[in-house]
């Protein structure tokens, strides 16, 4: 793979982190602020509605996947799902829930390069990397739980995503304005710009991931990987 990397021009130091770099701390993706623990039996009708929905999806993409088709296929009442999920939106993004709080654990627990024992570059390029393939695999489903504009960007799982970003940016750029690369950095890893860039441009995921490895190279100005 090819890389060129660049010195960027000195900006304002960012705030230091309230907490240490390297404390692992697994956020909450799979429930919004407001919504309180479940109860056991409230958990099991959760369980059982995303099991519906995941079926639904296996069967006719996350396109089958309404509040009404749902009802009818865990047998409940269609306010039953509105009350647990609030949108379709909010149902989608519940199915998401497992293999994002995977993601978190493999970045902030698991082993190197993606877990905390290599260097902040290696992590930075591998983090990307099972970004990009994560989203590949679970493209359709992660398309249609894009909440709203005004909800996109502060959703906990996006939130954890950027803040891993920047926690890293701060060790390999502490002069840049880490926050608003980090923005940069996780807009090439958007799932609407995977699938414009694999499924209408036809570019093979190698190149994606190429793509993130050269970025990574130009925003921190290191040399590429051997």
């Amino acid at each position: 793979m090819l890389y060129a990397g660049f010195m960027s021009s000195a900006l304002p130091p960012c705030p230091e982190p309230e907490e240490p770099l390297d404390t692992p701390q697994l956020l909450e993706v799979g429930r919004g602020p407001d919504e309180p623990c479940l109860r056991a039996d409230a958990a099991r009708n959760r369980a059982r509605l995303l099991e519906a929905a995941a079926r639904l999806i296996a069967e006719h993409g996350a396109a089958g996947v309404t509040m009404e088709a749902v009802a009818a296929a865990a047998q409940v009442g269609k306010g039953t799902v509105f009350r647990r999920f609030g949108d379709r939106t909010g149902l989608l993004t519940a199915l998401l829930d497992h293999s994002a709080r995977q993601l978190q654990a493999d970045f902030l627990a698991g082993p190197p390069p993606l877990g905390p024992g290599a260097p902040p570059l290696e992590r930075l390029r591998a983090f990307g990397v099972a970004v990009l393939y994560r989203s590949a695999e679970q493209l359709d489903l992660q398309l249609a739980a894009q909440p709203e504009p005004d909800r996109r960007f502060t959703h906990p799982s996006v939130q954890a995503l950027r803040t891993h970003i920047t926690v890293l940016l701060r060790q390999l750029v502490p002069g840049a304005d880490c926050e608003l690369l980090s923005q940069t950095l996780l807009a090439y890893l958007d799932p609407a710009l995977i699938h414009h860039l694999t499924r209408q441009c036809g570019m093979p995921m190698e190149r994606l991931e190429a793509g993130w490895l050269d970025l990574v190279a130009r925003v921190t100005g290191t040399e590429p990987p051997a």
